[in-house]
């Protein structure tokens, strides 16, 4: 088991509200987690920090080890992150709109087991095909979905970053699980729309077959999104089953993780 995980500001944007990390729990299974923040001069990124961290402690103090009491787990944690994030924003005016994204993945008796709600994706590259297992919650997936605009119209829309379902905005949410076997030598990507805005699918499959390290392919992957304009946050983190083993890590990958 490998986990390997970066956030970058990119080129456009002084603040980085993406935050990222993975946990362990008792019976050594493994959570990954990744959030894009919204709203607000900071309002973004303490949104983002608050469910990554609230979520990754839980699971670090649970000993779940069943790919059905993890759905549940998620469905119920990530609801009540919804609700803490919601009341912050109402208690500080500072923080008032604020929200997140949520993709996060756990790797457990050779399934994953992937939550999602927002725009940020999770990819799974297995035996040489890519495919994306979380849906876009947003508006121009709505109106991909109805055949009212193209996937090539859908790409420059200005609309693009108008999200139907998010954490933060509104009391009930409707989040994805999706349940999938994990082979020997897969690879489960998550990252922010910083990259899928960036680089297409095509790319990214390139980058993950190489015979790189997950390192190499996470740095190409941002060095990538940059060289293309690099316009939004670019976070990225990679969970390759080849490999045994795995420490605890939190927070902005290089970056400096600051304490709610």
């Amino acid at each position: 088991m490998e986990v390997v995980f970066r956030s970058d500001t990119g080129k456009k944007r002084k603040n980085n509200q993406d935050f990222v990390g993975y946990f362990i729990n008792k019976k050594n299974i493994i959570l990954a987690i990744l959030c894009d923040g919204m709203g607000g001069h900071r309002g973004g990124d303490v949104a983002s920090e608050m469910a990554v961290s609230h979520l990754g402690h839980s699971w670090e103090e649970s000993d779940l080890q069943d790919a059905e009491q993890i759905t549940q787990w998620m469905l119920t944690r990530i609801s009540l992150e919804n609700k803490r994030i919601l009341e912050k924003s109402r208690q500080f005016s500072d923080l008032e709109g604020m929200g997140t994204t949520l993709v996060a993945a756990a790797l457990v008796n050779n399934e994953f087991v992937i939550a999602n709600i927002g725009d940020s994706r999770g990819y799974h590259y297995t035996a040489g095909r890519l495919n994306q297992v979380t849906e876009d919650h947003s508006l121009v997936n709505e109106l991909v979905k109805s055949g009212e605009i193209s996937l090539e119209a859908a790409e420059n829309h200005p609309r693009k970053n108008v999200l139907t379902r998010s954490l933060g905005v509104t009391e009930e949410i409707d989040i994805d699980v999706t349940i999938l076997p994990a082979l020997p030598n897969d690879q489960m990507l998550l990252c922010s729309d910083g990259l899928t805005n960036m680089v297409k699918d095509q790319d990214i499959k390139n980058i993950l077959s190489a015979q790189k390290s997950a390192q190499e392919k996470v740095e190409t992957l941002i060095a990538m999104a940059n060289e293309r304009g690099g316009y939004d946050n670019i976070t990225i983190i990679l969970v390759h089953t080849k490999t045994e083993g795995g420490d605890n890590n939190h927070g902005k990958g290089e970056e400096t993780e600051r304490p709610l």
